[in-house]
């Protein structure tokens, strides 16, 4: 589902070695202003979508932490109404996927779980966090089309993300976004690590 061999050696297998220090999941509140600039000044909205991405290990510890991620994660939704969904991909990655009418309930909610399995020491299985924007009229783009930041724990960094059909890239689109948050997020600077991540079919999210 959307993670191409190429995007597991990066954001996976490959990791250790571009990695450029550990995973910090305080980045992850950077999110709670970029969205305000995202739709006020580049006219895409929230869809109330995002995924937390990471790599399982056999261990009864690591058992353990997940569990503790959804009892967590089951209680928010009780108090705020964010519903998680934990999947696992074709690849065997697992995502915990989130909804929620609140943009900061979710990344509230996506801090909880990362930061929980970093607490339980697999903070190394951790991949990467998706957050889904969609376009409005004042977008300058097809209304609906998606669009997304993905932050990288390996790297530390964030990137846009904004796919086409036929797996193709709207790269013009793409460094707007770069242009406009780059300073109130940590862009990644390389563009070699921008990494696609494909959804099944079109106008699906990649975790679906």
């Amino acid at each position: 589902m959307g993670l191409f061999d190429s995007i597991k050696q990066a954001l996976g297998v490959g990791a250790e070695a571009a990695a450029t220090r550990d995973a910090d999941p305080e980045d992850l509140f950077g999110m709670s202003t970029a969205y305000v600039t995202m739709e006020a000044n580049l006219g895409y909205r929230p869809t109330g979508d995002a995924a937390l991405c990471f790599s399982a290990v056999e261990s009864a510890g690591f058992n353990d932490v997940v569990e503790e991620v959804k009892a967590i994660l089951a209680a928010g939704e009780e108090d705020t109404g964010t519903v998680a969904e934990f999947r696992e991909d074709s690849y065997g990655y697992r995502w915990i996927v989130l909804e929620a009418t609140d943009f900061e309930d979710l990344v509230t909610s996506v801090h909880f779980a990362s930061d929980t399995i970093i607490e339980g020491r697999y903070g190394s299985r951790l991949l990467a966090a998706v957050f889904a924007f969609e376009a409005t009229e004042r977008a300058g783009a097809e209304t609906g089309q998606h669009v997304y930041w993905v932050y990288s724990f390996r790297r530390g960094t964030y990137y846009p993300f904004a796919p086409k059909p036929r797996e193709e890239r709207n790269e013009r689109v793409e460094f707007k976004l770069e242009s406009v948050l780059d300073g109130e997020l940590t862009v990644e600077d390389d563009r070699g690590y921008w990494y696609p991540l494909w959804p099944d079919t079109t106008g699906s999210h990649p975790w679906e």
